[in-house]
């Protein structure tokens, strides 16, 4: 079938997603002509178990990336960044629940989980696009200025979205299952584009002030990944389904692609981000230790005598060099007793 601009019937037909089955004209939606397997577990059937243990592992692993995101101390853009991953933990958990069949498709409370799913997805992709922003010095990075501006607009796209989504299942106003325009929109358009607009303005930022350009494999491979999952979901699921004998179908190499799309984002951020150590929490300081005594002929033994020395009389390990400064020919240095 043949993808038409605003309508889902030929998206659905070729890929399982989780808004499918309340578009369309009819009440059943659209159902893909291919997809994976169902299990039975005591007398409930589960959907995508493959995608299901690859959403686990995507919650697994966003929490690791958030432990290490806040463990950043003094990065730049800290604060801003994990929201992002909070979004993505957040959109996966509703993934994990709208296309595993725990809520069934004929509840009525189905239409609003999907909406919540779709509704994070528009606000993750918007607010990493203002992520992109934070290397230009926009506003301070971490204050309220910043954080508020993040979260309040994440928030009103989150809700435009959840609205556009219930509007267009329920047929409220202009708005069609029929013939859910905006719903295409926002969701193949507005959210792609605020991608793209981030790897462009990371481009930028690296090009125009980093010393190396490395960093930019990284967010291609981001890029890279993203591109993959979406060609095999959209244009290659019912070939994988059907040669893979329904074991799996294109939304779970595109749940793939995604988190490794996720997991680029966070090594690009990493990469370009260093942490000032003089202000770091919980950072051990060097430890010096000895390891064996020096000869008497040894060029470096006056040195350690006098070490020693003052380690002996204040505890303290800085080595008096003034008499070496005088055998140099520079002017004796005067001790501070202390």
């Amino acid at each position: 079938m043949k993808y038409r601009f605003g309508y889902y019937d030929g998206i659905c037909n070729t890929v399982q997603m989780a808004a499918c089955p309340l578009l369309g004209s009819n009440q059943v939606g659209y159902e893909p002509t291919c997809y994976a397997r169902n299990i039975e577990v005591r007398s409930a059937l589960i959907f995508q178990m493959a995608t299901l243990i690859i959403d686990i592992i995507a919650l697994f692993m966003t929490v690791i990336m958030i432990f290490h995101i806040r463990s950043k101390y003094t990065a730049i853009g800290r604060k801003e960044m994990v929201l992002f991953f909070y979004l993505y933990f957040l959109m996966t958990v509703l993934d994990f629940i709208t296309i595993s069949g725990i809520i069934p498709i004929s509840s009525v409370v189905y239409p609003y989980f999907v909406a919540g799913y779709l509704g994070l997805t528009s606000a993750m992709c918007w607010c990493l696009m203002l992520n992109g922003f934070i290397g230009f010095q926009w506003a301070e990075d971490g204050t309220a200025a910043s954080l508020w501006t993040f979260r309040l607009s994440s928030l009103l796209i989150f809700g435009v979205m959840y609205f556009v989504s219930i509007a267009t299942f329920k047929n409220i106003g202009a708005l069609s299952k029929a013939h859910p325009i905006g719903l295409f929109i926002v969701y193949f358009i507005f959210n792609p584009f605020c991608l793209l607009v981030y790897v462009v303005l990371q481009i930028i930022l690296v090009v125009n002030t980093l010393d190396e350009y490395w960093p930019l494999g990284n967010i291609c491979f981001a890029l890279v990944f993203f591109i993959i999952g979406q060609v095999i979901q959209l244009f290659l699921s019912n070939k994988i389904c059907e040669g893979i004998k329904h074991y799996v179908d294109g939304v779970f190499f595109g749940t793939i692609c995604t988190l490794l799309s996720v997991m680029m984002v966070y090594k690009y951020w990493d990469s370009i981000t260093k942490e000032d150590l003089e202000f770091s929490v919980g950072g051990k300081g060097n430890v010096w230790e000895v390891k064996e005594l020096l000869h008497e002929d040894d060029e470096f033994a006056p040195y350690a005598g006098q070490a020693a020395n003052t380690i002996g009389h204040a505890g303290v390990s800085f080595a008096n060099t003034g008499s070496v400064y005088g055998a140099q020919g520079y002017p004796q240095q005067q001790q501070q007793q202390y």
